[in-house]
Formats: structure tokens, C-alpha cells, sequence
């Protein structure tokens, strides 16, 4: 789907996409990894690693992206555009660890 968006292009879609603040996403992925067990010793340990590198995309300006990050924002982009805004609930986490919240219009 996203194969064709040049940089510009793609980097808008994934901003329009991604509909959660870094901090917000940050706070969703270690609430979701620390369960009912509290936090890990490492704070990336059990957390998603899509929505960890979405975390880095979205620290950093477009003329700093690597080709790991677009492919990551591509990933992103299908992943919407393929699911929607579904709201039961084991799609809006999956949607969610990327950083859409299907409940934002």
C-alpha cells in the first residue's frame, strides 16, 4: 500500500496515523509491558519492539531518517490502513502499541 509514498509523503501519512504523543505511547507500552508484576529491571525489556521503534521515529526530524525507519513507518501506515478503527479490545492494543488510538477521531 505505502510501497509508492515518497519520504515527504510517507512521513505525513505516519504523523496523521499515529495519533498518540511520544509520551502517551511511551506510557501505554510500559504499562502494557509491566502487566500486573510491576515494571522489569530494564525498562525496555517486554516492551513491543514496533512501538519502541515508533518511539524513536517520532523523536526524530525527517532529514535524520534511516531506512529502518521508514520501512518501520511503512509498517505502521499498512497496519492502520488495514485494520481501521476497530475498538474491540485485542485491536485497539494492537493498534495502540504502534500509537493509534482507534477512540480519536
Amino acid at each position: 500500500m505505502t510501497k509508492g509514498f515518497d519520504t515527504d509523503t510517507l512521513w505525513e501519512e505516519f504523523h496523521r496515523v499515529v495519533n498518540m504523543n511520544s509520551e502517551e505511547l511511551r506510557e501505554y507500552l510500559l504499562a502494557d509491558a509491566s502487566d500486573e508484576v510491576g515494571f522489569p529491571p530494564d525498562p525496555d525489556l517486554g516492551i513491543d519492539e514496533v512501538g519502541r521503534r515508533v518511539l524513536h521515529v517520532l523523536g526524530k526530524r525527517k532529514i535524520d531518517l534511516t531506512k529502518e525507519d521508514l520501512d518501520v513507518m511503512r509498517q505502521v501506515v499498512d497496519l492502520v490502513q488495514t485494520m481501521g478503527d476497530l475498538t474491540d479490545d485485542d485491536s485497539r492494543h494492537e493498534l495502540m502499541t504502534v500509537g493509534h488510538d482507534p477512540l480519536r477521531g
